[in-house]
């Protein structure tokens, strides 16, 4: 799970991570609100600050990473 120690997000990052794991949410059929999300979520946060700042690099990267 992420470890936001310091960290700071604008309403732009929220909304690039929002728009990624909601798309890739739509894409498996899976519930926004479900235990796989929250895990996904959590992938998507370590993903953005690593680099996958835009929603389509953050879409791509969620999409290849494996599953826990």
């Amino acid at each position: 799970m992420s470890l936001l120690v310091n960290s700071s997000f604008s309403p732009e990052d929220f909304d690039v991570l929002r728009g990624a794991l909601g798309a890739w949410c739509a894409e498996r059929r899976i519930d926004i609100k479900s235990v796989e999300a929250q895990f996904a979520a959590s992938a998507a946060l370590d993903l953005y600050q690593a680099g996958h700042d835009s929603r389509e690099t953050l879409l791509h990267a969620l999409r290849d990473r494996k599953a826990a």
